[in-house]
């Protein structure tokens, strides 16, 4: 019996939700001759999340289940009955060790992730095995270039995205793109060992949420079925792409995050496709890398300005103002629509996070954390790298950022972006008889035409919690004092 049929490997999930083109998987398929594979539901995360209704870990247990399904498809494909997940409910750092001891892995293999919090846990892991004698190994997935792979010429990390994008595209080949062979090798996949099954929500102590009710399909084919719907109109993405009313974008992100599509695939068809839409897109996909990068080479933007000198801004503390954005209740449609699309569903337009984020640290005057955070806690498809970089870019603090003196107009935003407002409409229930010339300001109404539409300022829906040129004013004076500001 060869070295590799004897040697046993435990392949570790963790973001990277899928059975094909997983390079971890493929890795411990060509190199040991049984594979176990796993999925931690780790408490370390899942007990510091706010509420028991979580809508990230429902989804996250339909795409296991969904994964499941595929390796045991893949096993009795290949003549292995019994293939499947190996889950457990506690804190990886214990259950990996505990698993690969009790299985007799020799090795432990995964995908490599990025925040400093996984890193620190892969860590303890490694230490763990590695008092047992069992080896720990990781793998690039769930980027096309990681850490130090796309350097500028002196041999530095890039801080401006444009360069970076080039510099990017120029080393780009097809080698970057093939999937990873998994299907050819799942004779090796072992089989479960008796009694196991998966858990059900309410025994990882979460309730369900509103996700059924959302065109949120989990697992991988959910994933293919956003990206067979978004390429059909791909080519219209530039154009499409700034208006929440229209069904301009991919809604991939969430399935990028948990990786139940593949980044490479994802490159390949924008590739395939070249139009200026699918340019536009691989663009955005190029943005999530550029940002990951940042995060490896800059951890101090975790908690702090990624430009030193904008940590010298003063913010404002106004807890009420806090709490009318978090609910949708400012006085400005589109940011309040915004808000509420977040709250009601967990997701929100790129557009409008860029409108919300703006509105908060330049209108309101508050500390771009608290935006984070926010946002951190509600969206599905957080991701700590791209929000940290969204939210610091909007504050003019981070890398590449608006310069601190541009600041949105909520309401010229609101008539560029939603002209007739139906995107406000549908999550301003109370507006929903307000014509389109005052949709975007209806405090200008008068007590005629708000009887006509229905509504009263100030009482069914708010009046301005803030005057925006007013704002815009105290803006620039709290940037303009900061030593070093530009």
């Amino acid at each position: 019996m060869s070295k590799t049929i004897e040697k046993t490997a435990l392949v570790w999930f963790r973001r990277d939700l899928r059975a094909h083109d997983h390079a971890a998987l493929a890795h411990a398929l060509a190199a040991f001759g049984r594979v176990y594979c796993a999925f931690i539901f780790d408490r370390e995360i899942l007990d510091g999340l706010e509420t028991r209704a979580d809508r990230r870990v429902e989804f996250i247990l339909r795409s296991v289940e969904a994964l499941d399904a595929a390796l045991r498809s893949l096993g009795e494909g290949a003549g292995v009955a019994h293939a499947g997940l190996l889950v457990r409910h506690g804190f990886a750092t214990e259950e990996i060790p505990r698993l690969a001891v009790d299985l007799g892995a020799q090795a432990v293999l995964c995908n490599r992730d990025y925040e400093p919090a996984a890193l620190e846990r892969d860590g303890r892991v490694a230490a763990a095995l590695l008092r047992q004698g069992i080896a720990f190994g990781d793998f690039k997935d769930q980027v096309i270039f990681e850490r130090d792979e796309v350097l500028s010429g002196s041999g530095q990390a890039y801080s401006v995205f444009t360069p970076y994008a080039k510099a990017w595209l120029k080393r780009l080949g097809d080698d970057d793109l093939r999937p990873h062979a998994v299907a050819a090798r799942a004779a090796r996949l072992a089989p479960l060992p008796a009694g196991e099954r998966l858990p059900a929500l309410d025994e990882l102590g979460f309730t369900a949420t509103n996700l059924g009710a959302l065109d949120l399909p989990a697992g991988v084919e959910g994933g293919r079925r956003l990206l067979g719907d978004f390429l059909a109109r791909i080519g219209a993405y530039q154009e499409a792409r700034d208006f929440p009313a229209r069904r301009g974008v991919s809604y991939l992100s969430v399935h990028l995050r948990f990786g139940t599509v593949s980044i490479r695939e994802l490159v390949a068809a924008a590739r395939a496709h070249d139009s200026a839409g699918a340019r536009c897109w691989l663009n955005e996909l190029i943005w999530r890398e550029f940002y990951q990068m940042i995060l490896w080479h800059h951890p101090h933007v975790l908690t702090r300005s990624f430009r030193p000198q904008y940590d010298a801004v003063r913010w404002d503390e106004a807890p009420a103002l806090l709490e009318a954005w978090q609910e949708g209740r400012t006085g400005y449609p589109l940011v309040d629509a915004g808000m509420r699309q977040l709250a009601q569903s967990g997701y929100m337009h790129n557009r409008l996070r860029m409108v919300t984020a703006s509105f908060l640290c330049k209108d309101l005057g508050l500390d771009w954390r608290l935006g984070e955070r926010h946002f951190a806690r509600l969206l599905n498809d957080y991701d700590l790298a791209a929000n940290n970089g969204g939210w610091q870019w909007a504050a003019s603090t981070g890398c590449d950022a608006q310069p601190w003196f541009r600041i949105f107009n909520p309401l010229t935003q609101s008539q560029r972006f939603d002209p007739e407002g139906r995107f406000i409409r549908r999550y301003l229930p109370e507006l929903a008889a307000v014509p389109a010339r005052h949709i975007h300001a209806p405090w200008l109404m008068d007590a005629g035409a708000q009887a006509a539409a229905g509504v009263r300022i100030g009482r069914d829906y708010p009046a301005p919690v803030v005057d925006h040129a007013q704002a815009r004013q105290r803006t620039l004076a709290r940037y303009g004092v900061v030593k070093g500001a530009d």
